[in-house]
């Protein structure tokens, strides 16, 4: 039975399930420059299948990728979700903002809501980002989000760097 896909409300953003009318603009983000750091750019195929297991990992796993909408607006801004699969070591809080939404603190807000939801719902005991080493503004997120480097954690690719979740007032 698929479990249930939530929508999470902050104070100015509502995480919402993803639907097939979202695919073009996470497309065109995969396709472009800003996509670098996440192994990209991609073709449309390529992104259909990164847009497809964001999904599937709900039914899968029971967490996957959710669309970040400015409440006030109803406008897409970005992406978070938590992955795993063959494409991720470990369970990973993961986050994508689309171009000329930066610096709102939209990606903050909604990371700290789907972790927050995870260790609640799921009981994990942690997280992962992982983050190619020049993605300084995704590094500065987790920092911000309490994420401790891991050194020793396992990676999907030998050059990133990993931090490291934690339920709120634990430290592992």
């Amino acid at each position: 039975m698929m479990p249930a896909i939530p929508t999470l409300r902050t104070r100015r953003l509502v995480l919402r399930p993803m639907i097939e009318a979202d695919f073009p603009a996470y497309r065109n983000l995969m396709a472009s420059p800003r996509s670098t750091y996440m192994g990209g750019p991609f073709d449309e195929a390529r992104a259909w299948g990164l847009f497809s297991h964001d999904i599937a990992c709900w039914t899968l796993f029971g967490h996957g990728g959710l669309m970040i909408d400015v409440a006030a607006t109803a406008e897409c801004v970005g992406q978070v979700g938590i992955n795993h699969g063959p494409l991720f070591p470990e369970k990973e809080l993961g986050w994508l903002l689309y171009d000329g939404f930066e610096g709102q603190g939209y990606v903050t807000e909604a990371a700290v809501a789907l972790r927050d939801w995870a260790f609640a719902e799921l009981g994990l005991p942690s997280l992962v980002s992982y983050f190619d080493p020049a993605n300084h503004r995704s590094i500065a997120v987790a920092e911000r989000l309490g994420a401790v480097r891991d050194d020793t954690a396992p990676r999907q690719d030998p050059e990133d760097v990993v931090y490291r979740h934690f339920p709120p007032g634990t430290r592992g």
